[in-house]
Parts: C-alpha cells; structure tokens; sequence
C-alpha cells in the first residue's frame, strides 16, 4: 500500500498543487512543506515542547493550514478559534487551553478587535503572537518565519486538533484527545482514513473544496485528510453559492465537506446560472451537522447524482454514514454505524431500545478517538457508560434504528440552536443577559428560519415590566454584543411577565419553544 500523509507526498513529489488560496494562488506542495517547517523550527525556538498547545484565530487561509500542518508535526495541540468571537470569548479559550502561542491576522477590524482584546485580557506576551497580517505589537507571521531553516524540525511527534465545544455552564470546552506516538505521516493518515468511508481514494486526482469556515472541526478534518491523501485542496475565503459552483466546474472539484444550509442557498439559485457550471466532476461531496430536509437532499441527488453523502457525528466522535444509493431507499435516514462504530439506542431506564423505537442515541468509542473534556471531568463523564467492555457517549439526540440498523434521528439535543451549521448554546447567551441589571429571567431556544435551519429567539422577564418595548430591546442588544459573537444575537426578544418554572425552578422551556414548531414533524 502507498503510504500517505502530506509531509511524505511534498518530499516525493514537491511540484503538485496543494493548496489554491483565498486569492486563487497556487501553492505547491514543496511551497507549503518550506513555510510549515519554518513555522515548525520558530515555534519550538519559543521553547515549546510535545503537549504544548498553539491557538489560531484566522480567516479561511493557506496560513490555517501551514499552522495545522506545522503543529500536528510537533506534538502540538492547534486549537481553532472562531473568529466572529468577541474579545472576551477568545481570552477565555486562551486561557483555558493553556496557549502558548498566538496566531492571528489583522485581516479585518473585527478580528484585529477580538485578538487585541484577548491577547491582552490572557495577559499574552507580544513576542507570542503572530499575526498575518500586521497587528500593532504582534509579530509579522511571515517576516518571522524567514529567521528559521525550512529544513524538518527536530523530535517530529503526530499533534492533534483541540476544538472547543460547550460545557455544562455553558462555556466553552476543549476536546482533547491523547497524543499518539509515531511518525507524524503514519498517524495522520490513520486518522484522515475517515475520509475513506465515502469512497474517497488517495490521489486519483481528486481537490477538495473548502466552503465553510476551518474552525468548524468537520471542515478542519476532511481538508487536512485531503492534504493526507495527496490531494490539492481550494479554499474560499466566505461561502457564495454561485462562486461555489464556479469553483467546481475551474478546478473540477471533486470532494467538499457541505452544510444543508448551503444545498438550499445553491438550490435557490436561478436555472440559467446552475446550468452555466459543469459540476459533473463531484464524487463526494459529503454533508452534516444539521438535519437535511429529505426535499432538499432529493434534489441534490437528482442535480449532483450519487455524489451526496451524508454522515452523523459529533466533535467528540462518531458514527454513522450513508451513500446517496442506500439513502434514496431509506429516505430521511442518516447512515449505517461506519467501520468501528457502534450506535445503540438507549431507553431512559438503561436498557437497549427494540427496532424503530426512539430512545437516547449512544456511540461507541474506539482506543483512539477516547477523549476528555479538558478541565470538566463531570461533563467527560456525564454522558457516557460502559457495557461490554465498550464505552459509549452521547450528544443527547433522540433516534431510533430501524430494523436494518439504519439510524434516524427524531429530534435534537433540545437546548442546542444549529444555524447555519453552527453549534449555539443557549446557557451561554442567557448567561450574558442575566448579567443586566433590568432582566430577572431569560429562556433562549431556536426557533424555525428557512434559511438557516434555526435562529436564536430570547424570552425575557424583567423586574420591572413597564420597561417592556423597543427602547430596552435596543439596549439589550447593545448590551449582549459587547460579550457575544453576533451569530450568537437574538433575532428577535420577547417580553414575558412570568417565565414557566415548576416550584424546583427548572424552566420549561418547551413550553415557550414549541409554538414555533407547530405544523412540523419534529425540531429537525
């Protein structure tokens, strides 16, 4: 068998497009090995070690993945920032993670903001940031890459990606896997082997399509495996349906990790205009992270053909996968357990699930996707068991197999909001307005938006009702974006003169939640 993995490829053959950037430069592989090593020699000139952890804060960019690729081969932890966080959010994954260094960009004011605001806030030295582009104190990204040899750095150990997902007060959590010892290449590939479950072979000409934002863990992962499998790989910068097709019919893209939100952006796109690009190149073009309505996906099937795949997981692991061919025969579904999974449905007394009954849905998980969530044992533990020798976790979604063993999923983790693709919880953005003096209790819940999936909806109670209108809304809001990303806004805020609480004080939220979503089948 070839071996794969990217640093192997570029030393092999260095001259074959890796990457087209943002501004549709080629990079080749030799090209983007020189940049990554540098960046490998300067970071341990830091005096980082193998456990150490880097944190990014970039825009879709080939320096997202020359930071990637540089830390995964120094035994670092790369952990991705979205970079539509405030300032605060941001020093708070800073500190959390315990970074060591800072990468940035002064790509727009906005990032520029939040990473001078964070660096600050984490009490980051600027001889530990770098940014992209110039930010006043931080080091220049690439001015200080010419001071080191582009030649392997020293001790090359496999790193691993940290993304953060919430936790149980509704802040952040970092992911963290254990670091597995070998050759960077070999565990790599081992890892980007996922991408395997969707037919996807290494080289055959394949380029993969980068259309979502990088900090997104399924983005991150199903490119870099591309990059792993020999691959080209092009990036845009922000998703636009119509430069997307574009894309695909100039690089004749054969590969892309896709949302259901941007099916239904392309799908609403004139006739003469899907007509005028040839997507006949697509093999796999592969979707998740939010339900797909059946309509939707039926109609990327008759237009792409069998080169929609779908799969169900979660940053902490999966899971499930389904060909277009087996999906058109169970229509709705979202796949079969993939090789070394395992899905079981659980009752809430424990016990396993018949066929097409819905209870809890459980995944196994393998030696080497066993993760914690850093610094929250509780959470780690909460939502797992053991049977069988096999430790199994959950997200809180709600399914059933039906007798096949085909997964379908009836409903969501039901606090979570995904819009867009997006994970958004509701804790964290109550947790912000309750800190205003004039609110004495807020419920945030998704609620239907055609485009989106989901938008963010806020009920509020106020200790003095007569506040209620236009005035304070304005306030509020003006309010919640000093600590919020604005995907994190409400669309919209109620006004409630009680909020529905048992005499416990649990809130039902349901309550509030399901008028939204009457007329539906489910959440999903």
């Amino acid at each position: 068998m070839q071996e794969l993995g990217f640093y192997r490829f570029a030393k092999r053959d260095p001259n074959p497009i890796a990457i087209i950037d943002t501004n549709e430069k080629a990079w080749t592989r030799g090209e983007l090995l020189e940049k990554v090593n540098q960046l490998s020699n300067g970071l341990k000139d830091f005096g980082l070690k193998k456990g150490d952890t880097v944190a990014i804060l970039l825009p879709n960019s080939v320096e997202y993945y020359i930071s990637y690729l540089a830390c995964v081969q120094c035994g670092f932890y790369l952990v991705p920032i979205n970079w539509h966080l405030s300032g605060p959010e941001v020093a708070y994954i800073l500190q959390d993670s315990e970074a060591k260094v800072f990468i940035t960009s002064g790509h727009n004011p906005q990032i520029i903001d939040a990473a001078q605001k964070a660096a600050s806030e984490a009490g980051f030295n600027d001889a530990c940031c770098l940014a992209v582009k110039p930010i006043e104190g931080m080091l220049d990204f690439y001015s200080f890459l010419e001071n080191y040899a582009s030649s392997d750095p020293e001790d090359r150990s496999a790193g691993q990606v940290m993304n953060y997902t919430s936790g149980t007060t509704g802040k952040p959590k970092g992911v963290k896997r254990a670091l597995v010892d070998g050759d960077p290449d070999d565990v790599l590939s081992m890892f980007a082997m996922i991408i395997s479950f969707f037919g996807i072979q290494p080289e055959s000409n394949n380029v993969h399509l980068v259309g979502s934002p990088l900090y997104h863990t399924a983005v991150i992962v199903h490119s870099s495996a591309a990059l792993h499998y020999g691959h080209a790989v092009v990036i845009m910068e922000k998703f636009s349906p119509e430069e997307f097709l574009r894309l695909i019919d100039n690089y004749k893209v054969t590969t892309s990790h896709m949302v259901p939100t941007q099916f239904h952006r392309i799908l609403q796109l004139p006739d003469q205009i899907k007509n005028a690009y040839d997507c006949s190149s697509t093999r796999a073009m592969v979707h998740a992270a939010a339900p797909c309505p059946v309509h939707t996906k039926q109609a990327m099937i008759d237009w792409w053909g069998n080169s929609i795949w779908e799969y169900y997981a979660a940053t902490e692991g999966g899971g499930t996968v389904v060909a277009s061919e087996e999906w058109s025969k169970y229509p709705g579904t979202v796949g079969k357990a993939w090789y070394g999974a395992e899905i079981r449905i659980i009752r809430d007394d424990g016990t396993d699930a018949e066929p097409d009954e819905q209870g809890t849905v459980f995944m196994k998980l393998g030696e080497a996707t066993k993760f914690e969530y850093k610094g929250d044992k509780e959470k780690t533990q909460k939502d797992r068991f053991e049977a069988d020798g096999n430790v199994y976790f959950t997200v809180g979604d709600i399914g059933y197999l039906n007798s096949d063993g085909y997964l379908f999923l009836c409903d969501r983790k039901i606090d979570m909001i995904i819009s867009g693709g997006a994970n958004i919880y509701p804790a964290e953005i109550e947790s912000v307005f309750l800190k205003h003096p004039k609110i004495r209790d807020v419920a945030v819940f998704g609620i239907p938006n055609e485009e989106w999936g989901e938008e963010v909806k806020a009920v509020i109670q106020l200790n003095d009702p007569s506040l209620a209108g236009d005035e304070l809304v304005k306030e509020l809001m003006e309010f919640a974006i000093e600590n919020l990303a604005r995907m994190k806004l409400p669309r919209s805020i109620d006004f409630l003169e009680d909020m529905p609480r048992d005499e416990n004080g649990k809130l039902y939220k349901r309550r509030l939640r399901d008028p939204y979503w009457e007329n539906r089948d489910s959440q999903v």
